[in-house]
């Protein structure tokens, strides 16, 4: 007999998802809350732990509480919350935000019997970036990546920093995941990169033809076109189950076919 979405899968786990308030990730926490599991929600409103992922203290604040919460122990750990605004403050949470999530919760990952961890990244990854702010970020330097990303905002607007910090954690993603804290210690570590999902920040460009035209030629999903958030949900969940044991390291695209489409070129030629 099959199991429904629903029914439990396995052995119940402990997860960590931030960004549990909405999109991405409210699908994800109810999905894995369908299947029998526990989950600790983060955001910066109704969630079960309040923390801005911003700040210092909001992610000191991230770590204690979940410690309290899971009685120091959970299994995975999936990284959602982002923010998609012109300001640096897409910088702070996009990428310091996320590295100090999965890095101080990893600790509490040891404990489990198959602990694993996921990021939200996105397609814009592959779009045009700022290299002064991907590097500051990649080396870990939060106060100038502040600063190249007040720099690109008095530039041009900050248009770029959105892809910036999703090229900066996709290319952290690959360097961590095969270095001993994660590889050695048994967790898969893996990004998920999304195309245009609906939401309530895309729908009224998606309900204007014009903008959606628009959107789509940046973004082409041929097949299906822009996807629910339960889309990445699925993956998510799967690379943070105990079914995985050998991806790791890699950044998924689901797309709807937007990366084939635009980078046509055999890439393993």
């Amino acid at each position: 007999m099959t199991a429904t979405p629903s029914e439990p899968q396995h052995t119940a786990r402990t997860y960590v998802v931030t960004g549990a308030a909405s999109g991405i990730g409210a699908a994800t926490a109810a999905l894995l809350r369908a299947r029998g599991h526990r989950v600790i929600g983060i955001d910066i409103r109704n969630a079960d732990i309040i923390a801005d992922l911003s700040t210092a203290d909001g992610r000191d604040t991230l770590a204690g509480a979940v410690d309290q919460a899971s009685g120091g122990r959970i299994d995975a750990v999936i990284a959602v919350a982002g923010v998609a605004a012109p300001a640096p403050v897409t910088i702070t949470v996009n990428y310091f935000g996320a590295v100090a999530t999965l890095e101080r919760l990893r600790p509490l990952l040891v404990h489990s019997d198959a602990p694993r961890a996921a990021i939200v990244s996105s397609f814009s990854t592959l779009q045009t970036t700022d290299d002064d702010v991907v590097e500051a970020c990649l080396q870990g330097d939060e106060a100038a990546a502040v600063s190249a990303a007040e720099t690109a905002v008095a530039r041009d607007g900050g248009q770029t920093l959105y892809a910036s910090s999703k090229r900066a954690i996709s290319r952290w993603v690959r360097r961590a995941a095969i270095s001993p804290e994660w590889a050695e210690a048994g967790v898969p570590l893996n990004a998920v990169g999304p195309g245009i999902v609906i939401s309530p920040m895309t729908q009224p460009m998606l309900d204007n033809p014009e903008q959606r035209d628009a959107l789509l030629q940046m973004v082409p999903m041929p097949l299906h076109g822009p996807s629910e958030p339960a889309a990445p949900a699925e993956l998510l969940t799967w690379l943070t189950s105990p079914a995985n044991t050998h991806v790791t390291g890699q950044v998924i695209f689901v797309d709807g076919g937007a990366d084939a489409s635009l980078r046509t070129g055999d890439i393993f030629a």
